[in-house]
């Protein structure tokens, strides 16, 4: 059975094609708190999560830890090093058990020269990643800070909630700092829209978990 067949970044390969990307990849797990990689260590591998949560973070002058990224089953992380054989510009520390497959840039370089159409479907593929990220950066900076904590909120639920009769639960143990560096904003002001939500009767929040009643009104705010 393909390892890789059902990650959507290698959908657009033939079957042909799936087989010899099986036969680079390495799969590894991690433990929860355990470094992938290191900021600034040389980029000769990037991992997709095959089960686990990720997160990418990246550290600033004051010494704090500024989150860049949250990353889920299927996410790519620092595929740019499969190309451009820099350093990792920021380190990927896992949320829980984490289970990656890993992909050596010295052995898909070969593979590629080799089959340089499957470097072009995966050239295809990243581009139009790179576009959804520059869109969504362009909506964060439109935006006042109740609409960046709401579009925040929207995101990690669709793609991390956990569905329960009424509600969506959040369980990724991020405090209101790490979700204010995530949107470029401060505690407080996370902090007093977080409340404003829970007057609403829009969320809870309760010991790192959030809790959504209402993820509609939450995509309204603009």
């Amino acid at each position: 059975m393909s390892i890789v067949k059902e990650i959507p970044l290698f959908s657009s390969l033939t079957d042909e094609e799936i087989k010899l990307i099986d036969q680079i990849v390495i799969k590894r797990t991690f433990k929860k708190g355990e470094y992938i990689f290191f900021e600034g260590e040389k980029g000769d591998k990037f991992y997709i999560i095959e089960a686990g949560q990720v997160k990418l973070i990246k550290m600033i002058a004051n010494g704090d830890e500024q989150i860049l990224n949250i990353f889920g089953k299927n996410d790519i992380i620092a595929e740019i090093v499969a190309f451009d054989k820099g350093n990792y510009p920021a380190s990927a520390v896992t949320m829980a058990k984490t289970r990656v497959l890993v992909f050596e840039q010295e052995k898909l370089e070969e593979l590629i020269l080799d089959n340089p159409q499957i470097a072009i479907k995966l050239l295809r593929e990243m581009s139009h990643r790179l576009r959804r990220a520059q869109e969504n950066v362009r909506d964060l900076a439109l935006k006042d800070s109740s609409a960046r904590v709401a579009g925040l909120l929207v995101f990690l639920a669709k793609k991390y909630g956990v569905k329960k009769k009424d509600k969506i639960v959040l369980d990724l143990s991020l405090t209101q700092k790490e979700l204010a560096n995530m949107i470029g904003s401060s505690r407080e002001t996370v902090s007093r829209v977080l409340g404003k939500f829970e007057a609403q009767e829009i969320i809870k929040t309760s010991r790192k978990k959030i809790y959504i009643f209402e993820l509609d009104k939450l995509k309204d705010i603009d």
